[in-house]
């Protein structure tokens, strides 16, 4: 009876272990018989076996599952970081861009600066050619201003000088004409002495003296 019982016990002990092939091991023909109790025993230990082999099998995804939890402050970490590499990042470009402004505010202001200077200098070099022109204007107006009152000048000496010549010529006439008269009047006078066979007073006191 030991021995039938062993043999159902094989029988139905035999195909447990194709639901867990890797754990079922082979069964050898020549071992003894053994036991009922102990075959009833080594079934559960197999099938205690097969379901530790399956929570070994089911623990990876279990901790896979698992595995995001402990995820969770890593992630703070670098979300933490990234904030703080933000803030530096818009605080850098803040300063660029103030640093922008500043700079288009001060080529601004310079090109402003340049552009009045030279405005001024242009219109005082525009002053300056006004006046010289004005100058040179009145320069060449009171040179011909000069020229006119020379030319006047020298028209009014020829004038005078004309008249005086003038005035020479009558006194040289009437000189000459006196001079005829008196030649005259004294040939007249020594023809009356001659012929009255007077001698003039004059001549005698004259010669007397």
């Amino acid at each position: 009876m030991a021995a039938e019982e062993a043999k159902k016990v094989e029988v139905e002990a035999a195909p447990e272990p194709e639901l867990a092939p890797p754990a079922v091991p082979t069964a050898e023909p020549e071992a003894p018989a053994k036991d009922v109790t102990e075959e009833k025993a080594v079934v559960p230990v197999e099938e205690e076996k097969a379901a530790v082999d399956d929570s070994k099998a089911l623990v990876p995804v279990e901790k896979v599952a698992d595995e995001p939890a402990p995820e969770k402050p890593v992630d703070e970490k670098p979300a933490h970081g990234g904030s703080n590499d933000r803030d530096i990042a818009l605080t850098r470009v803040e300063t660029e861009k103030r640093n922008s402004l500043i700079k288009a505010w001060e080529e601004n202001e310079k090109t402003k600066a340049e552009n009045k200077a030279a405005k001024k200098v242009s219109a005082i070099l525009s002053w300056e050619n006004t006046k010289k022109a004005n100058i040179e204007a009145q320069l060449k107006k009171v040179e011909e201003q000069l020229e006119k009152k020379k030319a006047e000048y020298a028209e009014k000496m020829k004038n005078k000088a004309a008249l005086i010549h003038k005035e020479a010529e009558e006194k040289r006439a009437m000189v000459e004409a006196k001079r005829g008269e008196e030649l005259l009047k004294a040939e007249e006078m020594a023809a009356k002495y001659r012929a009255t066979g007077n001698s003039p007073k004059k001549a005698m006191g004259c010669f007397g003296a």
